[in-house]
């Protein structure tokens, strides 16, 4: 049952249908709509001349907007909502800007990354290694003890003018004193001789399970921790950092939300994780919601915590809560993206496919079986097609016995097959998609192929075949929360670094792509009745853009971002025109924090974006390392494809040292 906007959801109420919502059921013109409500109160706030797009197939296009109590009271011309209006009523200009439904984020990790936003240096957009590793030396000199400079996740080597990743010498170059930790997708970090030190991380260290501690010719390891194919070890030694101090977590959590209300984002869906357990590390995101302090609404899983426990935790929190406790900001959405960590199957495209557990479909039986019985909606992390087919024999069986009767998510799916995307379908499931191919889809396409890569996943198709299908990131630890990524990779089948996966038939349109990260990404909450579209009795939930999606050229899309966003109704966020608008936001604590000092991915140009060509010049700035080989002319190297298959030759590929500059 889908609650209505604007009511607490919770489990068997009944949807009321009243005013403007019911005017819309009965499919009353947009004018008769606005006429109607007219009639009980006048809009608190009207949006006038711009280029809305409402994605309301009964009206997909309008100039001007109106709002009251949450939701949308109005759309159509300047001159029948402006009708509307009252003596206090807030009249905003657009100047002909595009409007869009709030984005909606159907797979993210908002609780965990707000704990750490503050601490995280980020590296997205960035043109050239330079950059970056000027970034480190600036955040570390600035770093009190015993904090580490954190940059987890949001870049690929390929962005980079140098195509490479930093060497371990650069970083404690740029880092000498003061620890370091870099992750690299789920497949490597990167630890420079200070860090090993705090850690204590020697020759005598064991490798842990599932990874490994690369060493040099004398047994020392040299800074790289290689999951193989776990991430587990790059995730446990991430843990050990030190942590914020609770004022401080909440004031990061604050301006992570403010950071996506920069980029148009208005809704996530919580995936959980490890680390994050109900409810005691839910107390900084609940005590932000009692402060009426929240600019994102939240529809958070619960992830199983403790391996050989997950049943347990499931039976504990059946019993403390429900799908749909909470209301339209922070709301419980079911179970997952962890059900049994016998199911893990980690996407590291630098390694071979894991093979999960015969213990696996066992473990997992109870663990849907419980959810089933109490219908709960659930979702489950699976990368491979064949950990997939595993997992559908599970839900199958189950549903022989206690019929599912909520939706399950299938989160990631890369590979996913037609007969499997068909058997999703069948039992009423869904798949949350995210751009994590636009971080990972060269080493994609060295460990499996080009032609394998084009249907990567297949969207296409899985919209073709009618499965219910949202769009995300899995931010923040090795995609960008950046949903403009998500949207250029989309509509361009294009990585990060330039390269094409995707033919033209199997990207999308634009218009699809941007229902994928509104009204799509909806149904994973069940509320596509509420959000996903500027229409009357939906959530007021909207971003003025920094550029027109549906005109700029193609690359342009990664350099967009949000003038101007409502949550429900009320301004979140405003830049430039509109800054004067902008709530209040404290200063970013602690003062030492990279959220202080440098442009995040929301406070970016356009330009700034913009992939640096190979070959735009001979070396990048302040270059002192000459090669041998080609002098300063390391574009040779640089536009050479990066033989990343094997490790070994990876900085000196071309028997030059063009790599190591």
């Amino acid at each position: 049952m889908m609650d209505r906007p604007g009511r607490t959801p919770g489990i068997g109420r009944r949807p009321v249908l009243g005013g403007l919502v019911a005017a819309a059921a009965l499919g009353l013109p947009a004018a008769r709509r606005a006429g109607a409500q007219a009639m009980t109160q006048h809009p608190e706030v009207i949006l006038r001349n711009g280029r809305i797009t409402t994605l309301d197939p009964a009206q997909p296009a309008a100039t001007a907007l109106a709002a009251s109590d949450g939701l949308v009271q109005a759309v159509g011309s300047d001159s029948e909502v402006m009708a509307l209006a009252g003596p206090d009523t807030r009249v905003i200009e657009l100047g002909g800007r595009r409007v869009i439904p709030g984005l909606n984020d159907s797979h993210t990790h908002l609780i965990r990354g707000g704990l750490n936003y503050n601490m995280e240096l980020r590296w997205e957009n960035l043109p050239s290694l330079a950059d970056a590793l000027a970034l480190l030396k600036a955040q570390a000199e600035r770093t009190p003890a015993p904090q580490w400079v954190r940059v987890v996740g949001g870049w690929s080597e390929f962005q980079f003018a140098e195509r490479r990743w930093p060497t371990l010498e650069e970083i404690n170059a740029a880092a000498p004193d003061t620890p370091v930790f870099i992750l690299h997708l789920y497949s490597h970090a990167m630890l420079n001789a200070a860090a090993l030190k705090v850690l204590g991380i020697t020759k005598e260290t064991a490798n842990p399970p599932g990874g490994v501690i690369e060493r040099d010719g004398k047994g020392d390891p040299t800074g790289l921790l290689i999951a193989k194919p776990s991430a587990l070890i790059l995730y446990s030694t991430l843990a050990q950092g030190p942590k914020l101090p609770l004022e401080d977590q909440v004031n990061s959590t604050r301006h992570f939300m403010r950071e996506l209300n920069r980029l148009g984002v208005t809704s996530v869906i919580d995936a959980g994780g490890g680390g994050q357990n109900y409810p005691d590390d839910y107390q900084v995101i609940e005590r932000l919601h009692a402060e009426d302090a929240l600019t994102v609404r939240i529809a958070y899983n619960l992830f199983a915590q403790k391996a050989g426990a997950e049943l347990s935790d499931y039976e504990r929190w059946v019993a403390m809560t429900e799908p749909g406790a909470g209301d339209a900001l922070l709301r419980v959405n079911g179970a997952g993206e962890n059900l049994a960590w016998s199911a893990a199957d980690f996407e590291n495209f630098l390694e071979p496919r894991p093979d999960l557990a015969p213990t696996m479909e066992a473990e997992l039986e109870k663990i849907v079986e419980l959810l089933a019985t109490n219908k709960w909606p659930f979702r489950i992390h699976a990368t491979y097609d064949e950990t997939i087919d595993r997992f559908l024999t599970v839900f199958e069986r189950v549903n022989g016995k206690v019929p599912l009767q909520t939706r399950f998510t299938i989160d990631h799916a890369e590979t996913v097959s037609e007969r499997n995307i068909e058997r999703i379908a069948a039992l009423g499931g869904g798949i949350a998609t995210q751009h994590r191919m636009a971080f990972q889809g060269e080493y994609f396409v060295d460990r499996y192929g080009a032609r394998a890569a084009e249907a990567t996943p297949p969207l296409a198709r899985m919209l073709e075949l009618g499965l219910p299908v949202g769009a995300g990131t899995d931010a923040t630890r090795v995609a960008s929360y950046d949903p403009w990524v998500g949207l250029y990779w989309m509509t361009t089948g294009k990585t990060l670094g330039g390269l094409r996966l995707s033919p033209e038939a199997n990207t999308l349109d634009r218009e699809t792509a941007l229902r994928l990260w509104t009204e799509g990404s909806a149904w994973f909450s069940g509320e596509e009745r509420a959000k996903g579209r500027l229409a009357p009795g939906y959530y007021a939930d909207l971003a003025v853009l920094s550029a027109d999606y549906f005109a700029v050229p193609a690359d342009d899309i990664r350099g967009i971002t949000s003038l101007l966003t409502l949550l429900g109704g009320k301004v979140v966020h405003g830049a430039e025109d509109f800054a004067g608008l902008a709530p209040p936001l404290p200063p970013a604590s602690p003062d030492w924090s990279p959220v202080a000092a440098f442009d995040s991915p929301g406070l970016r140009t356009a330009a700034a974006v913009t992939r640096a060509p190979q070959h735009a010049r001979a070396c990048h700035d302040g270059c002192a390392s000459a090669c041998s080989l080609h002098g300063h002319g390391h574009q040779i190297a640089w536009s050479s494809p990066l033989p990343v298959s094997d490790k070994r030759a990876f900085w000196g590929a071309l028997g030059c040292s063009c790599f190591a500059v």
